[in-house]
């Protein structure tokens, strides 16, 4: 499947996704359950990457609360990810506070980096990397790059959602994973997928939706 029809599944996966918290808010549990598989998979990647092997528990207290506050939600499946990303995040900051510990960049593991991404320059980067070159680099990246790339390419958000999440602006968060891709790329010698995916469409790839 080439990058255009991946981009196609994901929105499909919106779809379903939006679909199914309508459904859950009017109390339907089996799609309550659909939305959790459709989303739980990158959440869990994306806690991995901030808070290593606890990410099980904190997402747990994620899903306790997003189910707990279904009925504030307001919005389709796109933002049905930024909103679980945003109280998944709040979660492991929460728990990485109680352990003390700076939050850090720990793990991304194999089948999150099978995911599809929803824009060819992070496919390339992902694609390039090998899993245990992956995990050792996406560590060393700073905790804004780390996160930046991570909620794009792991959860699966736009530039504006991925912003949201961070409390951000959309720019700042766009540089983070424009330089966190980029420093991937060079850390690897990928310089096509730094010249090709990453400089020239630059602004416009790693953009907001137009």
């Amino acid at each position: 499947m080439g990058h255009g029809g991946e981009r196609r599944r994901l929105q499909a996966y919106d779809g379903e996704l939006g679909a199914a918290v309508a459904r859950a808010q009017d109390g339907d549990e089996a799609a309550f359950a659909v939305a959790y598989r459709i989303v739980q998979p990158g959440l869990l990647g994306y806690l991995r990457g901030l808070v290593g092997d606890d990410a099980e528990d904190v997402a747990s207290d994620a899903w306790l609360e997003i189910a707990r506050d279904l009925g504030r939600f307001k919005g389709d499946g796109a933002g049905f990810r930024g909103w679980t990303a945003t109280i998944a995040r709040h979660r492991a900051l929460d728990h990485l506070r109680r352990q003390r510990v700076r939050p850090r960049a720990t793990t991304l593991e194999q089948d999150v980096l099978d995911l599809p991404g929803p824009q060819s320059t992070y496919d390339q980067a992902l694609e390039s990397l090998s899993t245990e070159r992956a995990l050792a680099l996406v560590q060393e990246l700073p905790r804004d790059q780390a996160e930046a790339v991570m909620l794009r390419v792991v959860v699966g958000l736009d530039g504006p959602a991925a912003a949201r999440v961070l409390g951000k602006r959309p720019g700042a968060v766009r540089t983070a994973a424009y330089r966190g891709l980029k420093r991937l790329a060079r850390r690897l010698g990928a310089h096509d997928v730094a010249d090709a995916g990453v400089t020239d469409e630059g602004s416009r790839t790693l953009g907001e939706s137009t």
